[in-house]
């Protein structure tokens, strides 16, 4: 029977869980960043020199006069003055700032540890592969603005559905690296558990896909009622076969076809997910040992807050979608994933076959 990791030194640990808080946090700010219209205020992407904002009143309107130079600010935004363009710049800088604080918290400890020797090989392995989904992260993040800097007034929602991803691959990994460096609890279960939890995982991936999606091409603005799409249950645009082409799926801006399509699959495997969970977490709670129960609960208690968080922010999006909304919204679907990957990861090491 294989066991549970050994504990890791604790500060290594309390280390670890800084960077999953700070990645999850990036992903809320980036959220935010992208509800607001924030992302394509800072035109250029400088590394070091970009630590700092604009000081004087000539660095913003340098700033200023850049972002003018931009398809967003000359479609949408043309007559924005300086108070509106500093609101936006904020949001992006404090994204980008806050991305560069985790690369010292990450690096500064990564050096002292491995000089204390307080790193296994595991672990030093499993750090590679948080460096590397946090380059390419933050690289595919630059691919993402520039898409948005010429000829049109928005970053490409793909693009940012593969910038979100690779952010919250991040944040999983990280998590799952802590988690086996904490240590678990067991969980003693029928084997058939582990598969179902893997299918829910699955599923909560897709969901989260195509919320990144749904938010990239702007899809709640298109249909803001619930529970019907503007008195239908499935939008006429849909059951047009000649609607169904190439160019449709690949210049999703060019017509209402994409934001129907992704809207509706979006809700419809959200009642999906809802009913699945329900059904194993009451089953949870009917068969789990009682110190386990907590867990069902939990898995019950946030997919229904993910739900009416869902709800209140299409229902809200009439001109523009809620921020509040929009971004608790992404942030406790991360969370949810994490809560269905956690239990999955107890469940390898004690099961009843």
């Amino acid at each position: 029977m294989k066991q549970a990791p050994v504990s890791a030194d604790r500060w290594v640990k309390t280390w670890l869980l800084a960077g999953v808080v700070m990645v999850f946090f990036q992903i809320v700010i980036g959220g935010v960043t992208r509800l607001t219209g924030s992302g394509l205020s800072i035109t250029r992407w400088e590394i070091v020199t970009g630590t700092l904002p604009p000081l004087s009143a000539g660095e913003w309107e340098e700033a200023f006069d850049q972002y003018k130079a931009t398809p967003q600010y000359q479609k949408i935004n043309t007559g924005m003055d300086m108070s509106q363009f500093r609101f936006i710049y904020f949001w992006e800088y404090i994204h980008r700032l806050w991305a560069r604080l985790m690369g010292f918290v990450f690096a500064i400890p990564f050096v002292y540890f491995l000089i204390r020797r307080a790193l296994s090989g595991r672990l030093i392995r499993r750090l590679g592969v948080v460096i590397l989904l946090a380059a390419l992260a933050a690289v595919f993040g630059w691919i993402m603005v520039a898409s948005g800097l010429q000829d049109r007034p928005w970053v490409n929602a793909y693009k940012l559905t593969v910038h979100l991803s690779l952010g919250v691959s991040l944040f999983l990994f990280l998590f799952y690296t802590w988690l086996e460096e904490r240590g678990y609890r067991r969980l003693v279960v029928h084997a058939g558990w582990r598969r179902t939890m893997g299918w829910l995982i699955l599923l909560t991936i897709v969901q989260l896909v195509l919320g990144g999606t749904v938010s990239g091409m702007k899809a709640a603005l298109a249909y803001p009622t619930w529970p019907d799409m503007h008195g239908s249950w499935i939008p006429p645009v849909l059951l047009d076969g000649s609607q169904w082409t190439v160019d449709n799926f690949l210049l999703y801006d060019q017509s209402g076809f994409m934001p129907a399509l992704v809207q509706f699959l979006h809700r419809h495997l959200a009642y999906l997910l809802l009913i699945a969970v329900a059904v194993v977490a009451l089953r949870w709670l009917r068969f789990a040992e009682p110190a386990d129960r907590i867990l069902g609960y939990m898995m019950l208690g946030t997919i229904l807050v993910q739900v009416l968080l869902g709800i209140l922010t299409l229902v809200g999006s009439v001109g523009s979608i809620p921020v509040f909304y929009g971004s608790a919204h992404q942030g406790i679907g991360i969370l949810f994933l994490a809560l269905l990957v956690y239990i999955y990861l107890k469940m390898r090491y004690k099961q009843i076959t």
